[in-house]
């Protein structure tokens, strides 16, 4: 008899602490999702690439970059929110083609001399969507 009595306070107990570890485990996973997918993880900014060197600008910039590559020079325009390839040595311009880079991940590249233009940050609301699944 008392053994029965003993093995329905330890399955009490079990009950009771195992409650408390779901609470302590589904408190710590909001926690860090948090910390991962909501809190912003920086500004944005133009991050320009080239054989040697790497620079970093503000968004907001306004200005004219030249970097030296094994072609010759490429010149990168930073115009506010707004930034492009404006003239490169190479002989197909499709860096020149490519426009407008303006949101983050958006980027231009002259592979032939080696000239990497990318828009770094947060994802903000106003980004537009890439795709739509069904």
């Amino acid at each position: 008899m008392i053994n029965c009595k003993v093995m329905n306070v330890i399955k009490t107990r079990v009950k009771l602490f195992d409650v408390i570890i779901i609470i302590t485990v589904a408190s710590l996973i909001i926690f860090i999702s948090y910390f991962v997918y909501m809190k912003p993880q920086g500004k944005t900014q133009i991050l320009i690439r080239g054989q040697d060197n790497e620079w970093t600008y503000p968004i907001e910039a306004e200005e004219t970059v030249i970097v030296t590559g094994p072609l010759g020079n490429t010149v990168i325009r930073l115009n506010g929110q707004k930034t492009w390839i404006e003239a490169s040595p190479c002989h197909n311009q499709n860096c020149v083609a490519a426009g407008i880079v303006s949101k983050q991940g958006q980027w231009a590249a002259c592979l032939p001399n080696n000239v990497l233009l990318i828009i770094q940050g947060t994802v903000t609301e106003d980004n537009d969507v890439d795709a739509v699944v069904w």
